[in-house]
């Protein structure tokens, strides 16, 4: 198989998974929440505090990686906003 066919097929994997995913996740919703509410800067003070790299906010901001359950606790005992307040806003509507 040649380089651009397995790009292509990456490229239709990537697609079929994003229409998979709730229309309505939106992640930035809930980072920007974080952020404000525990009187942040920026993602890099979130990840200092929810003590996690960098590249795993950057990929819940950018959706290539879905908010798991490990995360959501984190964001849960840091920020003290419940689980179903946190659920809410990934999928609170923009407006």
């Amino acid at each position: 198989m040649s380089v651009r066919q397995k790009k292509m097929e990456l490229i239709e994997a990537m697609n079929r998974a994003r229409a998979l995913e709730p229309s309505s996740f939106v992640p930035n919703k809930l980072l920007d929440t974080l952020i404000e509410r525990m009187n942040l800067k920026n993602d890099a003070e979130l990840c200092r505090v929810l003590e996690v790299q960098p590249p795993i906010i950057s990929k819940i901001r950018h959706r290539k990686l879905a908010v798991g359950a490990t995360i959501l606790l984190r964001m849960h005992e840091k920020s003290e906003l419940s689980i179903r307040e946190l659920k809410e806003l990934t999928n609170a509507s923009v407006h």
